[in-house]
């Protein structure tokens, strides 16, 4: 790039979860932003989201983590709220604490243990209750006699990860933002600042921001940047739509507002194949069955498979290049958690150009690059 051509303050690439949550955030302090996409033929890791706004569990092996999640979790009311006055799109959030379920009573003192050692090394502001198999079937009505107990947390909660990134998107353009279905590449630095290439042509910013998911790894070394990423395949099945019966949110299990039952929460190592496999759709819901009893003769309707974006350590990567100034990155598989962050904090982060120290350890130095 030639000059001092700077047809946007940033670029973000990707327009998901977190790319769009990001893009939102700056425009509405007034930044000029463009999102390039790759478009809804990408994997677009939303159509394979819980849709869980998650904090027990979160950050176990790194305190930085454990806060971000619980600081964003409790920013995602005031989040929503605008997102909805501005948007009028209801992503259907709701706070009303969250269950993690154990299967035996070895599950449940493993978990009773993790739990206790969240707490503490929050030094308290992480709460969460442990509940045996009786005080659960209180909550939860219909219990299986197979479920030990699970762990709660008033912190949890729930919401709709695609009308989330409608809102998002809706949110972006209205307040300025440009989104075009172009796929990036290849990325370029001078001192200028930065041009995207793309089949549409060059577009040019003073910043960049890196979030395109699992796209991220392949472009990240163009900025001076390492995302270590990989897929792992995650796959959903939603039932009919039942009598409401579930009151909490829990990691396998969870129902909508409309009353179907999204069962969930494989792990599988399968490259990039976002499709389904029948002994694990089997798998699951035959957990289901263990879980709630009541599901047993209860029709599923549609099943799929969408890519998880895992570094590692699970845990995100968030970095400023040293070797481009101004190029950042923000990519892991926690987006939904952390829309309220990313828009009210991490995207004043890139518009000031600083990295806080709060997230010193999520950044790239952990996979030895330098």
């Amino acid at each position: 790039m030639s000059g001092d051509r700077r047809d946007q303050d940033v670029i973000v690439v990707g327009g998901g979860v977190i790319g769009a949550a990001i893009a939102y955030g700056l425009t509405r302090r007034g930044v000029r932003t463009l999102v390039l996409d790759e478009s809804d033929r990408a994997f677009r890791a939303a159509r394979g989201n819980f849709g869980l706004v998650w904090v027990q569990g979160k950050g176990v092996s790194n305190i930085q983590y454990a806060a971000w999640t619980r600081r964003s979790a409790d920013l995602w009311a005031e989040f929503n709220d605008e997102i909805k006055e501005r948007t009028r799109i209801d992503t259907r959030y709701l706070r009303s604490g969250g269950l993690h379920l154990c299967l035996d009573e070895e599950e449940l003192a493993s978990r009773s243990l993790l739990m206790a050692n969240m707490a503490e090394a929050s030094e308290g502001v992480f709460s969460y209750e442990m509940l045996d198999h009786d005080e659960l079937a209180h909550r939860l009505p219909g219990v299986g006699p197979s479920v030990a107990g699970a762990s709660f947390s008033a912190q949890d909660g729930h919401v709709d990860p695609l009308s989330l990134l409608h809102a998002l998107h809706t949110a972006f353009k209205s307040t300025g933002g440009m989104l075009i279905s172009a796929p990036v590449t290849k990325l370029c630095y001078e001192k200028g600042g930065f041009e995207a290439k793309t089949g549409k042509g060059s577009f040019y910013s003073g910043k960049i921001v890196l979030a395109a998911g699992l796209g991220s790894r392949a472009l990240a070394p163009q900025l001076g940047l390492n995302v270590p990423v990989r897929p792992e395949r995650g796959q959903i099945l939603v039932t009919e739509r039942l009598k409401p019966f579930l009151d909490y949110p829990t990691i396998f299990i969870r129902q909508t507002e409309a009353g179907s039952v999204l069962l969930g929460d494989s792990h599988e190592e399968v490259g990039f194949d976002d499709g389904t496999d029948i002994k694990v759709m089997s798998a699951i819901a035959n957990r289901a069955r263990l879980i709630f009893p009541r599901l047993e003769r209860t029709r599923i309707l549609r099943a799929w498979g969408a890519l998880r974006i895992l570094t590692p350590d699970g845990l995100p990567v968030y970095q400023q290049s040293r070797e481009c100034p101004g190029a950042f990155t923000a990519t892991g598989h926690s987006g939904v958690t952390l829309a309220a962050a990313h828009t009210l904090d991490f995207a004043r982060f890139v518009a000031d150009g600083e990295m806080p120290a709060a997230l010193d350890s999520l950044g790239e130095d952990r996979f030895h690059v330098h």
